[in-house]
């Protein structure tokens, strides 16, 4: 079943011990306009799929990354959020993948989910109908001589 989250409130994702973000809901207006970043449409189309994927982990970062905590400069002072330090927090690799998985992966679940087969007719998908009647004895089998 999807779950409808109606209070659209901003949440705070742990990215790495001591490091966590604010971000906004995963909205289809934030999908859509991160299609249309620059920085993702200037990715040339002959580009791999994992620049694809970094200049639009970047892109959505910069949209919805509200505040952060446990993040600062080169001396250690905490610094706010801004494009260029986002893109630097995402050029950090554990910390990449931490937001793939807690934060981008939660909204593309649902556009694979279009390309699956039908539900299976029992078990936590069920939706299929059964077709075949239910036995009422259990049948005798031949008795061998």
């Amino acid at each position: 079943m999807l779950t409808l989250d109606l209070t659209n409130a901003p949440r705070w994702h742990d990215l790495a011990p001591g490091v966590r973000v604010q971000l906004r809901p995963l909205t289809t207006a934030l999908m859509v306009a991160t299609r249309s970043d620059p920085a993702v449409e200037v990715v040339p189309e002959e580009a791999a799929d994992e620049e694809r994927a970094v200049a639009f982990a970047k892109a959505l970062a910069r949209r919805a990354v509200l505040a952060w905590e446990g993040i600062g400069d080169a001396e250690g002072n905490p610094i706010d959020p801004s494009p260029e330090a986002i893109n630097a927090l995402l050029d950090v690799w554990p910390i990449f993948e931490a937001f793939q998985l807690t934060y981008v992966s939660k909204g593309l679940l649902l556009e694979q989910e279009k390309n699956v087969s039908a539900l299976s007719p029992n078990g936590p998908s069920a939706g299929a109908s059964a077709i075949a009647k239910c036995v009422r004895k259990p049948a005798r089998t031949a008795r061998r001589g």
